[in-house]
């Protein structure tokens, strides 16, 4: 069991978690609600999210005009996620941490990775979102249920989804109270108009609308409307700097601990140059992982074959997860850009692809709609399914040869996808990966490698893999000195 912080705990900025009783409840639409109404207010706001997950990440950050930083359990160690949480709250007023699943749903019986324990970790209290569809006086014994279970954990308020009228939220309100002594502290009604549609199992991509901006803002009205945010504060014991409405601390500003004079750019060694191909087809990156490439010393250079016909020169390439099954057409009509790619990788370049990058390394994606021709670096194709293939926490093995991570070590990650591997001309002994949890490439395997590529199914986290950032940078430096290019330092500005 994850112990709750101790006296000296680094958590200690006032925040709150948005927790419910299961997936679909509403805790992202209250979660950006509320970090967007704020923000109005003129709160600086810090959101996180509970879990593995890019897509619900990407909706809180566009809030809160901020990254989102993930804390996951699972894939990071406590102390690790104590200091996240810790270094990314620091002159901020107010932090929002959306749970996944249930409140108490995990991978065990013992607790491990639930949102109820990530928020005891941290000792913040729990909004709990019911949804209240067809239900009434019951609900107040769920939410007694959810209180008792765990008398260690501090449920200080519910907030009602799907209210059918007025009857139906004072039978909620009144039950809940009376039987619970637990605030309600607001009831949205069963809403007509679909705000964010959903793809898959989460939300669409922000990356995907110009609309997300003006959805966040109707959100932002919602919440204003029918939640009580004083109360909701008071409950996060939160109290708020005097300043005036829309004056933010800028997302790019160093915290006011970390304001350290920066180093002279001649005396730095030069920076290898990392290109991150990043659009609406391959948008899942963590900021921690991006970060940690620019801290172990490399410059980032974002790339897309959506609009663009040359890779940038780079020394490495970075390819995240993504759609690209639903942009197959237009990253196969980019011949140029493709096939720069597959001669950079003969040539030795590193590139670590995850997922969405992998399936574009490969030699075709196959759809209803045709066969579209991806990048050719690996011998293999995919092809998709309307129900997920690969999907929840991994564990691999590295037990072969590879240019990013040592052979012996045990990697924690995550997998979700759609595709499969319909195609495989690559030996399975290309692969690096024995999997002992999740479902990988093939047969157990996953790891795809040639020359100094590497490409797999499973997402890691920079945090739970500390090891492949400099892996990752090293690599970009030798391929970069064995080209005999300039070496000149970058402006570290």
């Amino acid at each position: 069991m994850i112990q709750a912080p101790t006296e000296h705990s680094p958590a200690r900025c006032p925040g709150i978690v948005i927790a419910a009783l299961r997936g679909g409840s509403g805790k992202t639409i209250f979660s950006v609600g509320i970090i967007a109404a704020l923000r109005n207010r003129g709160a600086t706001v810090a959101p996180f999210k509970k879990g593995p997950d890019y897509i619900d990440a990407g909706w809180l950050a566009l809030a809160a005009g901020r990254p989102c930083y993930n804390l996951d359990t699972f894939l990071i160690e406590a102390p690790t996620i104590c200091k996240s949480y810790h270094r990314h709250t620091q002159g901020i007023d107010f932090a929002l941490i959306e749970g996944n699943r249930g409140l108490y749903d995990c991978i065990n019986t013992e607790g491990q990775t639930s949102t109820a324990e990530l928020a005891k970790l941290l000792d913040l209290p729990v909004l709990l979102c019911i949804d209240g569809t067809k239900t009434t006086r019951t609900m107040a014994a769920v939410v007694s249920g959810c209180a008792r279970f765990d008398p260690a954990l501090r449920i200080r308020g519910v907030v009602l989804n799907h209210v059918a009228g007025a009857r139906h939220e004072r039978i909620l309100r009144d039950s809940i109270e009376q039987y619970c002594g637990i605030p309600v502290l607001g009831a949205v009604p069963k809403l007509r108009k679909q705000s964010l549609p959903e793809r898959h199992m989460g939300l669409v991509p922000t990356y995907e609308h110009q609309w997300a901006q003006d959805a966040v803002g109707t959100i932002a009205e919602l919440a204003e409307k029918y939640i009580d945010l004083t109360a909701l504060m008071s409950a996060a014991e939160v109290r708020l700097k005097a300043r005036p409405p829309g004056v933010l601390i800028p997302s790019g500003d160093r915290p006011a601990s970390d304001k350290r004079p920066l180093p002279d750019a001649q005396a730095m060694p030069a920076r290898p140059r990392i290109g991150i191909i990043r659009d609406s087809a391959f948008q899942f990156y963590y900021p921690e992982n991006l970060e940690a490439l620019v801290h172990a010393g490399a410059d980032l250079v974002v790339t897309s074959p959506l609009y663009e016909d040359q890779l940038p020169d780079v020394d490495a390439l970075y390819i995240g997860g993504g759609f690209p099954e639903t942009h197959a057409a237009r990253l196969s009509r980019n011949i140029t850009y493709r096939e720069q790619i597959r001669r950079l990788a003969e040539d030795g370049l590193p590139i670590y692809a995850e997922c969405g990058g992998l399936m574009y390394l490969g030699r075709s994606l196959v759809l209803e709609e045709g066969t579209f021709p991806m990048a050719g670096v690996l011998g293999v194709s995919f092809g998709f399914s309307k129900k997920p293939q690969g999907h929840g926490y991994t564990i691999v093995q590295i037990d072969r040869p590879n240019p990013f991570f040592e052979v012996g070590r045990t990697i924690k990650g995550h997998e979700f996808h759609y595709s499969s591997v319909l195609a495989l001309e690559a030996d399975l002994d290309a692969t690096a990966f024995a999997v002992e949890r999740g479902s990988g490439l093939k047969d157990g395997r996953d790891g795809l490698c040639r020359n100094n590529v590497l490409a797999t199914y499973t997402h890691i986290h920079a945090l739970g893999t500390p090891l492949w950032a400099p892996a990752m940078v090293a690599r970009a430096r030798a391929y970069r000195d064995s080209q005999d290019r300039p070496t000149q330092a970058k402006d570290p500005h």
